[in-house]
C-alpha cells in the first residue's frame, strides 16, 4: 500500500507481497473396533471435502469471479459482507453454496460484475457510475482510514487488495479502476493479481464524519485486464501463497526453533537420567541398609517407599479426574489426525473451511475415544456413578465452547460481521453434537464400563491415607507447575510466532512437518519433567500426585495463554471490542486445550513407573 502512495504507474501486487508489506508491520476387542469406525469415516469425510477439480476454459468462456468480505487489515475476525461498502453490484447477486468449514471462517461469496473471460483483454472497461451519497461517502471513509482491505476468489484462486489509502499528505484517497494481471497455461488458470491506478481516485478528504451535509459525488468505477502466458504448471499454482514459508531466513529460523528444542530434550533427558540414576541407587542402597541392620525397620520411615501403601490411593473427583484424561487422549488424537491430513497435503493454502471442517468432524467422531478412555480409568477407580462421569467427559470442553461461542457470537451479531454464524448454521452444529457427539461419547462410556481391564496396581492401598509431612515452599503445587510448563514452553515458544501470524494475520503456515516435529518434542519434554517431578514428590513423601500430575503436564497451557497477551499487545495491531473478544475468548479456548492434552499426558508418562 506503501508504494501506492507515491503514486506513478500501475504495480502489481500479489497477495504474499501484501501479507509481506504489512506484516514488516485410546474390554473387549468388539467395541474397540466400533469406535475406530467413526473415524475412518471422518478421514474419508476430510479427504472428499478438500478435494478440487481443475477447471480447464476455452477462450471467451466465463470463468468465476466471486467477492468474499472486506474488513480492517489489522483485525483479521472484523470481516463484512463485500457489499456492505457502496460498491458496483451485479445486476442479480447470487450467494455461491458454500461448505460448512466456509461459513465458520466468515467466508461470504457473492457474485461480481468483473467480467474477466478466459484470455480476453480489457483495456479500460467501465464498471458502473455511482451517485456516492454523503453516507456512502463517510462508509468509504471510515474504510480507507482504517485500512480496510477486500478479498475475492477467480477460478478458486484468493486475491486482495486495499479499497483505498491516506496518503503523505493526509489525503484519504478512494481507489477508482482495478487492474487484473491474468496468467495461464494452456486451458487453465494459474495465478492472478490485482493492482490499483493512483492517479484514478476520489478523494474523500474533507466528508465530515457525521450529518448530511455533503453533496453527493459521483464515482466512475473500472477495471482493466491483462492476460499472460506462463510455464508455471496447475499443480504448482498455490506454491506462491506458500513462499513466505519457505523464505531463507524464516526457514532458519525454524530449523533453530528446532535444534533449540532438541538441545533441551538432550539436556533435560541426561539431566534427569544421572539425577534419577543417582537417587534411585541411594535410596536402594538406604532401604536395603535399614532391611539388614535396623532392629525397627518403622524407625527412619522416610522417602518413596515408605508411602508405596498410599501412592495407588485414587484421587478425589475421581470422576472429574477420568473426564479430563479422556478428553485430553481424545485432542490428542484429534491433533495427530490433523497432522496426518497434513502431512498429505489436505491444507494447502486457501483450501477455504478444510482445516475447520476436518477440526468438526473429527471431533464429534473421536467422541466415542474420549467417552471410552474416560470410562475405563473410571471403572479401575471403582466408579459407580457413570451418568455424572458421560455428562463431565461431553461437557467439559463443549461447555466452555458454548459460553464463549455464545458471547463472541452475539457480539458479532452486533457488529453486522461475516463471523456471526448464521442459526441454521448453529442448528446443525447442535444437531452434529446430539446425533454423533453425545451418542458416541456415552456409548464409549458404555464400552470403557464393560471392558475387563483392572488397574494392576503392584501394592494395596492403605485403608487410611498417610499424614503428608510439612514441604518447603517451593514443593507446593504452582511453583511446581511453573518449573513443569516453563521447560516444555521453551521449546516451542519460536515456533508460536508464526503460529500466531497465521491465524491472526495474514500470514501462510505451510511447514506442517517442522511443526510436527516441535508438537512431538513438547510431548516428550513434558512426559520427562513430569516423570521427574513426581518422583521428587514421592521421595518427599506426599502421595498426592494425581491431581498433581494433571496440573504440572498442563501447565504449559497458562504459559501459552501468557504469550497470547504479549502477542496481542506488544506483536499485533489488532484493536476494538469485536476483535479482543475473538481473540481472548478463542485463544483461551486453546490454552484450555492443551492443559487437557498436557495434562492427560502428565499423568499418564509417570503411571508406569
Amino acid at each position: 500500500k506503501s508504494s501506492l502512495a507515491s503514486g506513478g504507474s500501475l504495480r502489481v501486487v500479489g497477495a504474499s507481497e501484501l501479507c509481506v508489506m504489512r506484516g514488516s508491520r485410546r474390554g473387549g476387542r468388539g467395541p474397540r473396533t466400533a469406535l475406530l469406525a467413526p473415524s475412518v469415516f471422518a478421514l474419508v469425510a476430510c479427504l472428499l471435502l478438500a478435494r478440487s477439480e481443475a477447471a480447464s476454459f476455452k477462450q471467451g468462456d466465463s470463468v468465476s469471479m466471486y467477492a468474499n468480505k472486506v474488513g480492517p487489515f489489522n483485525n483479521p475476525s472484523e470481516t463484512y459482507q463485500f457489499y456492505t461498502l457502496p460498491f458496483c453490484e451485479a445486476e442479480k447477486q447470487k450467494y455461491k453454496l458454500e461448505y460448512l468449514g466456509e461459513v465458520l471462517e466468515g467466508d461470504r461469496l457473492v457474485n461480481t460484475p468483473f467480467d474477466l473471460s478466459f484470455l480476453e483483454d480489457r483495456e479500460d472497461e467501465k464498471l458502473c457510475v455511482k451517485q456516492l451519497s454523503a453516507k456512502d461517502q463517510r462508509k468509504f471513509k471510515h474504510a480507507i482510514e482504517n485500512d480496510y482491505y477486500f478479498q475475492m476468489y477467480y477460478d478458486q484462486l484468493p486475491l486482495w487488495g486495499f479499497i483505498g489509502k491516506v496518503d503523505e499528505q493526509k489525503s484519504t484517497l478512494l481507489f477508482l479502476h482495478t487492474h487484473f494481471e491474468v496468467h495461464y497455461n494452456g486451458d487453465k488458470v494459474i495465478e492472478i493479481n490485482v493492482a490499483t491506478d493512483p492517479s484514478r481516485v476520489l478523494d474523500l478528504t474533507h466528508v465530515s464524519d457525521d450529518g448530511d451535509d455533503d453533496e453527493p459525488k459521483p464515482a466512475e468505477f473500472s477495471y482493466s485486464v491483462k492476460w499472460k502466458e506462463t510455464t508455471i504448471s496447475y499443480d504448482k499454482r498455490l506454491e506462491k501463497y506458500s513462499r513466505f514459508s519457505f523464505l531463507k531466513q524464516h526457514l532458519e529460523i525454524h530449523w533453530f526453533s528446532i535444534i533449540n528444542s532438541f538441545v533441551t530434550v538432550l539436556l533435560l533427558t541426561g539431566f534427569l537420567a544421572t539425577i534419577l540414576m543417582r537417587v534411585l541407587k541411594n535410596d536402594f542402597s538406604k532401604y536395603t541398609s535399614v532391611k539388614e541392620d535396623a532392629e525397627d525397620p518403622e524407625e527412619d520411615e522416610s522417602g518413596w517407599k515408605y508411602i508405596h501403601g498410599d501412592v495407588f490411593r485414587f484421587p478425589t473427583n475421581s470422576s472429574l479426574f477420568c473426564a479430563i484424561v479422556g478428553v485430553g487422549t481424545q485432542f490428542f488424537i484429534l491433533i495427530m489426525v490433523v497432522f496426518l491430513l497434513s502431512m498429505i497435503g489436505i491444507y494447502y493454502p486457501y483450501n477455504r473451511g478444510a482445516l475447520m471442517t476436518s477440526c468438526l468432524v473429527l471431533y464429534a467422531v473421536t467422541a466415542g475415544v474420549g467417552g471410552y478412555c474416560s470410562g475405563v480409568l473410571y471403572k479401575q477407580m471403582g466408579g459407580t456413578n457413570w451418568v455424572r462421569n458421560n455428562i463431565l467427559t461431553a461437557s467439559l470442553f463443549c461447555g466452555p465452547l458454548l459460553l464463549v461461542f455464545s458471547v463472541n457470537n452475539s457480539v458479532a451479531w452486533y457488529y453486522g460481521t461475516t463471523a456471526a454464524l448464521p442459526f441454521g448454521t448453529i442448528c446443525i452444529i447442535l444437531v452434529i453434537w446430539a446425533l454423533v457427539t453425545l451418542p458416541l461419547t456415552v456409548l464409549g462410556g458404555i464400552a470403557g464400563k464393560n471392558s475387563k481391564a483392572d488397574f494392576q496396581a503392584p501394592t494395596r492401598a492403605n485403608r487410611y491415607p498417610r499424614e503428608v509431612p510439612p514441604l518447603p515452599w517451593y514443593r507446593s503445587t504452582v511453583p511446581q507447575m511453573l518449573m513443569a510448563g516453563f521447560l516444555p514452553f521453551s521449546a516451542i515458544y519460536i515456533e508460536l510466532y508464526y503460529i500466531f501470524a497465521s491465524v491472526w494475520g495474514h500470514k501462510v503456515y505451510t511447514i506442517y512437518s517442522i511443526l510436527f516435529i516441535v508438537f512431538v518434542i513438547l510431548i516428550i519434554v513434558t512426559a520427562f519433567i513430569t516423570i521427574a517431578l513426581t518422583y521428587f514428590q514421592l521421595a518427599s513423601e506426599d502421595h498426592r500426585w494425581w491431581w498433581r500430575s494433571i496440573f504440572c503436564g498442563g501447565s504449559t497451557g497458562f504459559f501459552i495463554l501468557g504469550y497470547c497477551f504479549y502477542y496481542f499487545f506488544a506483536r499485533s495491531e489488532m484493536k476494538g471490542f469485536m476483535q479482543t473478544c475473538f481473540y481472548f475468548g478463542y485463544m483461551g479456548l486453546a490454552c484450555y486445550v492443551f492443559f487437557l492434552m498436557l495434562g492427560m499426558g502428565g499423568f499418564r508418562a509417570p503411571l508406569p513407573f
